[in-house]
């Protein structure tokens, strides 16, 4: 079906068809789980603690607000993650902002935290039917003071605690200025030490231990994972995702190299499966690894597990290749295990 409507989809703007996709998944929640989540064959993997039905998920961005969080569900991903979400409510960059560029199977965006804000995502989360893993990813608005960064964090992790199956801080999106420089150095130190004093406070509270995740840059050098992999780990973070969009212009036309903004998709595919295979031999097994990043056929899933990865997301490939693509990255893990 997705193959039928596809070019008409492609003849939209990026951004006004993105909205039209998610719209017509909060109208066709039954729908999709009836054309193909039910397809979707069991491929039970444990991450961070949590039991997924598979481990096929839905990576951060494509439903920043959970607007459509049911009609994604019957899509027969594993896990769902949602966000990134920002405390207060931001309209994010002037458009256009969105961009395809199909012949190299890509998306460039430079959207910039665009949400309603976490009490409105939080709204949603408890009117939705969606009972499966759910992934909330949290980050800083982009008026907030550098030296009140982590105090965003604080507030969203506060505000999705009880819904989250895990939460996922986001330092690595290139969209919002400065936010990559909480990576490395005393900056990280200082907002995982917090966010993990934060999270054993809530868990007092709720009387459940939410895990926490990472979410990292493509574009670091060897030295700098393995810093992250080492302060990861000190400071006992549940797991890494690896990794967001790049800001490297690799293997795309020439017309786009001097667009602002992320690029995800195929372009970023090998860099992606690079970090991954590094940080695993940085962790040697100490936390899990969920890889996202140019994942566009069974193959290139099969290459991010092979890689390091215990769990894998999709976005980019999911809009040029259809639901379809979920079904095939988890029959493809299946059969590997068998």
């Amino acid at each position: 079906m997705y193959s039928l409507i596809r070019p008409a989809l492609f003849t939209l703007d990026a951004e006004r068809s993105h909205r039209a996709v998610l719209a017509g998944l909060v109208h066709g929640a039954p729908l999709t789980r009836l054309l193909y989540g039910r397809a979707v064959p069991t491929c039970p993997v444990r991450v961070m603690g949590l039991e997924l039905p598979n481990p096929v998920g839905l990576a951060a961005g494509l439903d920043k607000d959970g607007r459509a969080i049911d009609g994604l569900a019957g899509l027969g991903f594993g896990f769902l993650e949602v966000g990134t979400v920002t405390p207060v409510a931001q309209p994010g960059n002037t458009r256009p902002r969105l961009f395809r560029l199909p012949r190299s199977g890509a998306i460039l965006n430079r959207m910039g935290f665009n949400n309603d804000g976490v009490e409105a995502l939080c709204r949603r989360l408890r009117a939705s039917c969606y009972r499966g893993v759910l992934g909330i990813n949290i980050g800083r608005n982009a008026d907030t003071p550098v030296e009140q960064t982590i105090r965003d964090y604080q507030t969203g992790l506060a505000a999705v605690y009880a819904l989250a199956s895990y939460v996922t801080i986001n330092i690595s999106s290139p969209n919002t200025q400065g936010l990559r420089d909480m990576q490395g150095g005393a900056a990280l130190d200082e907002l995982l030490g917090q966010l993990i004093r934060s999270r054993d406070n809530l868990h007092e509270q709720h009387g459940r231990r939410v895990p926490l995740a990472v979410k990292i840059a493509p574009d670091l050098d060897d030295a700098a994972l393995a810093a992250i992999a080492d302060r990861l780990q000190a400071h006992g973070i549940d797991g890494v995702i690896a990794t967001n969009t790049t800001t490297a212009r690799n293997n795309i036309p020439e017309r786009w190299r001097n667009e602002a903004g992320g690029l995800s998709g195929r372009p970023l595919g090998a860099r992606s499966t690079e970090v991954i295979r590094y940080l695993h031999d940085c962790l040697q097994g100490t936390l899990p690894i969920i890889g996202v990043g140019g994942i566009d056929s069974d193959a290139t899933a099969l290459e991010k597990l092979e890689a390091g990865a215990s769990a894998i997301q999709l976005y980019s490939g999911l809009i040029y290749r259809g639901p379809a693509l979920v079904r095939e990255c988890v029959e493809a893990i299946r059969a590997r295990r068998t």
